[in-house]
């Protein structure tokens, strides 16, 4: 049985509009009152409870770091402006015009200007050996890694077989061994780029290999012995460590 709920009946007034309380407007002639802090009298000075700052702009220095012509300093050298700065490789410490110097010093194995190769670099080294791996790559063969450590045992094996038969007097560095190992692999970088229009299977590359094996072995030989003390006496063995090096170098090449 359902409940019945008796609900009051709602009345409406007359005009079918609740009263509702009108909201006074402010008129239009009326300033808007603005909220302003207070502020302190020019004569009584600035309040001591509101620590305020006072700037003046037209007493401020311009700044210098926005000059228009930037001066960069450092202990030696200073520039004025980006047109007297050196050129990015010189300032790595990489000479063009010197790693083309020995390049044709190396290029001509009868007459070697060791003067040219007193100051080690391995930016040379680092092309020639760049050169010979992509060389290497374009015949079928990925020996990036293998020519890379190779060249830094070979240059240790003659750094250590070198300073075994000089002694104490002897004054090769290994910087410098390690940079004409680089510098006299130029022959084996021309040998790969000329085999690969050679067969492999005959006679001519072997030949062509043993020529280009004594080119470079003749001038890393010149080389260290000039360059370095104690090497004129025994110049036998040391052109029997840089053969055996370049044979090593030559043998990748032709298999």
């Amino acid at each position: 049985m359902a409940r019945e709920f008796n609900v009051p009946p709602v009345i409406f007034p007359s005009g079918g509009i609740a009263n509702v309380p009108h909201q006074r407007r402010p008129s239009a002639s009326a300033p808007t009152p603005s909220f302003q802090p207070p502020r302190p009298s020019s004569n009584s000075g600035p309040s001591p409870n509101l620590p305020f700052m006072s700037f003046d702009f037209g007493a401020a220095q311009p700044s210098s770091s926005f000059s228009a012509a930037p001066v960069f300093s450092s202990n030696t050298i200073s520039y004025s402006s980006f047109d007297e700065e050196p050129p990015l490789l010189e300032e790595l410490g990489i000479n063009t015009r010197q790693i083309w110097r020995k390049t044709v010093s190396i290029l001509n194995p009868f007459r070697v200007s060791a003067n040219l190769h007193e100051d080690a670099d391995l930016s040379g080294p680092f092309l020639f050996l760049m050169a010979f791996g992509l060389f290497q790559l374009l015949a079928g063969k990925f020996h990036f890694g293998i020519i890379l450590g190779w060249v830094t045992v070979a240059a240790l094996f003659i750094y250590v077989v070198f300073n075994m038969l000089a002694g104490r007097n002897g004054n090769l560095d290994l910087y410098r061994c390690l940079s004409l190992v680089g510098y006299c692999i130029l022959p084996m970088v021309i040998f790969s780029a000329i085999s690969l229009f050679v067969p492999r299977d005959g006679f001519v590359i072997f030949a062509m290999g043993a020529v280009f094996v004594l080119w470079s072995t003749r001038v890393c030989t010149l080389l260290l012995v000039e360059l370095a003390s104690c090497g004129m006496e025994h110049r036998g063995l040391i052109a029997y460590a840089c053969w055996l090096v370049y044979m090593l170098f030559s043998l990748l090449v032709i298999f």
